[in-house]
């Protein structure tokens, strides 16, 4: 076949392709020309999961009659100059209603502020009609119908009605997260209505667009990230580690005002809640990166779904730092959903109690009241406060074992807790109950910690902060071990050598195409040198870091932190009891333990108050 000039349908219909994945990207286009324009007001309509109408609407500047055929003539765009590398616009291609029109029915309807009237341009599979006169008030109103009835075979690889409705929605939350001056609403006969009030561009106002996205526990569950490095500002709000999701879906991020879906932003964050949060669970996160246009490239996908720095060391070391840090300032706090759980099991009928037993589900009181050796609570033992107590190391065995405690898990003491202890984060101990749980009071709440969960945390951390406050020990090889790869990875492996030897590998170049591997990292043990040189050969290059030796380092720690912290039925002494809540509240991640799971619920006294009827 001869080469030949394609037809401008054809290449239209190719760059549709490309940019219009499924109507949800239908919609992703227009909201953005949208909110390039001013608009204070995008209205979204769609029927048929947006195969069979989706109209926008808005107030913005509109397009002079004059420019509607150039409006859809391709790449025109009145958004970009002449520097490709200085876009501060959400469009510059000028692809993207050409191509819609390609494959759809597609008429814009537009009015600008000083026109007396509006025109309409309309295109039918890529067949351009002429403008003509139209009435709209000021702003652009584009209409797509009939999507991919050009190429039916786009049509094939649609999901359903549903399916298609549900990433319009997330589409146009994603987008107004980053707007929330503008006012949003999406609406149609295939949906219920979602409309977002418009807020303002304040800090505040922001946050209140995310609740309305994200939901109205979001704020009250977060904490809030503003950190700078070498030109490069972050902002927004992140979970705490005990408000998690199952999935990653309520993860956005936004580059200069862009939403983005980038895999070194989800690794970084992945990276920075590794410590706090199980496999299967995810932080939800909103996060905003401010950065000279120069230094990202934000045409290097079709959609504009990903992006590339120029320095991703730089910003994923900026993101892991910063969430860290904001982790370890926010102190000790509990997910309001753990407190709402425990209320739904405290109400009357809640829960039914199927086991053989007493009707009220709890164990017999005569049988724990003998086994327990209770004498009353006069005679309780009393021990003041040790503030010197320093951890519950398992060679301090004999300080738990040491005589019959009376009763611990009855009541911590017999008197009122001291006041300065109730206006802690955690409260004053007031009883260990079936082994394992502390019940503490605070000043407006009661407080119950898992004292296995909660002293693992503690245990891991001062291990992490004794390994990597130096160098960690190392162990020399009987004979190097040679691994050979591609010569880049060596070359990228030897530029980190030093940062490696910290960590105790031992590694140097052996000929063009392989390293000697000269010492592993003593808690390693026997360890697969080959894989782990492999892996942190993979990370550096996607990411130029070498975490994955360190979470090695971190996942041992957190195995000996597992076994060597207080188990579950140890008997606590009512000073070990308020040593360890004083401790929970000076260790940063304390709310979660190793494996993600919370290490202590709080409710509130008006939340008991309710329970009670008493408001």
């Amino acid at each position: 076949m001869p080469i030949r000039q394609l037809s401008e349908t054809m290449i239209n219909q190719i760059a549709a392709g490309e940019v219009i994945e499924r109507p949800a990207s239908v919609v992703k286009e227009l909201v953005e020309n949208a909110l390039d324009a001013g608009a204070s007001r995008v209205e979204v309509v769609t029927a048929g999961g947006g195969l069979n109408l989706i109209r926008v609407t808005d107030d913005g500047s509109g397009i002079p009659e004059q420019e509607l055929a150039l409006a859809i003539a391709r790449h025109c765009t009145s958004k970009l100059a002449d520097n490709i590398h200085d876009i501060r616009s959400l469009g510059f291609r000028g692809e993207a209603l050409p191509s819609i029109g390609s494959v759809s029915r597609l008429s814009v309807r537009s009015r600008t502020a000083a026109g007396d009237a509006a025109a309409e341009i309309a295109i039918e599979g890529g067949r351009v009609s002429a403008v003509k006169p139209a009435a709209a008030n000021r702003g652009t109103t584009v209409e797509v119908r009939d999507l991919f009835f050009a190429t039916p075979a786009r049509l094939k690889f649609m999901k359903g009605e549903r399916a298609e409705s549900s990433a319009t929605s997330d589409v146009v939350k994603r987008i107004a997260i980053a707007f929330p001056a503008v006012r949003f609403t999406l609406a149609g006969s295939d949906r219920s209505t979602l409309e977002l009030p418009a807020t303002d561009d304040s800090t505040e106002g922001s946050l209140r667009r995310v609740a309305q996205v994200m939901g109205a526990e979001f704020p009250d569950n977060s904490i809030a990230i503003d950190a700078s490095r070498d030109g490069v500002h972050l902002t927004g709000h992140v979970s705490i580690p005990s408000f998690t999701r199952a999935n990653a879906l309520q993860q956005y991020a936004y580059v200069n005002g862009r939403p983005v879906r980038d895999k070194l932003i989800a690794g970084a964050i992945r990276g920075a809640f590794a410590d706090v949060l199980p496999r299967d669970r995810h932080a939800m996160t909103v996060l905003f990166l401010t950065l000279d246009p120069a230094t990202v490239d934000v045409n290097v996908h079709p959609a504009k779904a990903d992006v590339r720095f120029r320095d991703p060391g730089l910003v994923r070391g900026l993101i892991v730092g910063a969430i860290r840090e904001a982790l370890a300032n926010a102190g000790i706090r509990a997910a309001t959903s753990g407190a709402a759980g425990m209320m739904a099991a405290f109400r009357p009928g809640a829960a039914s109690y199927a086991h053989a037993g007493p009707a009220n589900g709890h164990r017999n009181y005569d049988a724990a009241h003998r086994a327990s050796g209770f004498a009353g609570f006069d005679r309780s033992p009393q021990r003041p406060l040790d503030m010197g107590f320093d951890g519950f190391r398992e060679n301090d065995q004999t300080a738990f074992d040491a005589g019959p405690l009376a009763s611990a898990d009855a009541r911590a003491g017999t008197a009122e807790p001291a006041e300065t202890l109730l206006g802690t984060a955690l409260g004053a101990a007031r009883a260990q109950v079936h082994d394992n749980y502390i019940v503490a009071q605070t000043r407006d709440s009661l407080v119950i910690v898992d004292q296995h969960a909660a002293h693992e945390r503690l245990v891991y951390e001062a291990l992490k902060n004794a390994l990597h406050s130096r160098a960690v020990p190392s162990q020399m090889l009987l004979l190097p071990e040679i691994v050979d790869l591609p010569e880049e990875d060596a070359e990228r492996l030897a530029m980190h050598s030093e940062t490696l030897a910290r960590f105790g590998l031992g590694i140097e170049r052996f000929g063009p195409g392989a390293v000697a591997v000269r010492e592993t990292p003593s808690m390693l043990g026997e360890t697969n040198v080959q894989q782990l040189v492999r892996d942190l050969a993979d990370e550096i290059a996607d990411n130029d870091t070498v975490e994955t030796l360190k979470e090695r380092l971190d996942k041992i720690a957190a195995t000996m932190a597992c076994h060597g912290s207080v188990r579950s039925g140890r008997l606590l002494k009512p000073e070990e009891m308020n040593a360890l809540l004083r401790q929970m509240e000076a260790t940063p991640g304390s709310g979660t333990c190793n494996h993600g799971r919370p290490t202590y619920i709080e409710l509130k006294l008006a939340d008991i108050e309710r329970l009670f009827g008493r408001r």
